[in-house]
């Protein structure tokens, strides 16, 4: 499963435009907390901290603890985060309360492992990844970081389907059909032929 991650958080007795800037230019985050059938929390956290958690690459499907001055912690997963358009610095993020026992729903990268052992791609074929990402329902202990795909032996012209991938214990999928391509290896030939013809429409 991923990683639980932890952060500091204090509580914010201002909201609004005005006071999040005033956050901003002290290297804070604006963020809140909210669900689980409580009222909304508005918090800050330390932005450099923020970014360390964003560069974990599986942020978005980690359970994050948020110790909030230093006393109580919540177990959150992060659900959306608000990125300047110019600086692409951290403005505002989103968390959603969780409970142990409460499937949620989260976004899993897809990953390809041992494209040396595929004849096809050793060939030169190419590796045409239709899905890049699974939606999955999962309580968050059995959250995976990713979703592991073997192209073992596979030749050109080979797909690998949804019913193909072995989901972890207590992890379903909710937004592909069982017979649902996740990605197919192709012949370069295949591939610009394709490009080209789009490129015609």
């Amino acid at each position: 499963m991923s990683e639980t991650l932890h952060l500091s958080a204090e509580a914010r007795d201002k909201v609004g435009k005005g006071a999040s800037r005033v956050l901003r230019r002290a290297g804070r985050t604006p963020a809140v907390v909210y669900g689980g059938n409580q009222p909304p929390v508005a918090v800050h956290l330390e932005e450099k901290a923020l970014k360390k958690a964003l560069s974990s690459g599986h942020f978005f499907n980690s359970i994050v603890e948020l110790s909030i001055d230093g006393g109580i912690v919540i177990r959150t997963l992060p659900k959306d985060v608000a990125f300047h358009p110019v600086s692409d610095r951290p403005e505002h993020v989103d968390f959603l309360r969780v409970s142990a026992t409460h499937a949620v729903h989260v976004k899993v990268p897809v990953v390809f492992i041992n494209e040396d052992a595929s004849p096809g791609l050793k060939k030169g074929g190419v590796l045409n990844i239709v899905a890049h990402e699974l939606e999955l329902i999962a309580i968050p202990e059995a959250i995976p970081d990713d979703i592991t795909i073997d192209v073992t032996g596979l030749e050109v012209g080979a797909s690998i389907h949804m019913h193909d991938i072995v989901l972890p214990a207590g992890v379903k999928v909710v937004t592909h059909e069982p017979d649902a391509t996740i990605a197919t290896i192709v012949a370069p030939s295949a591939l610009k032929s394709s490009e080209g013809d789009s490129g015609k429409a």
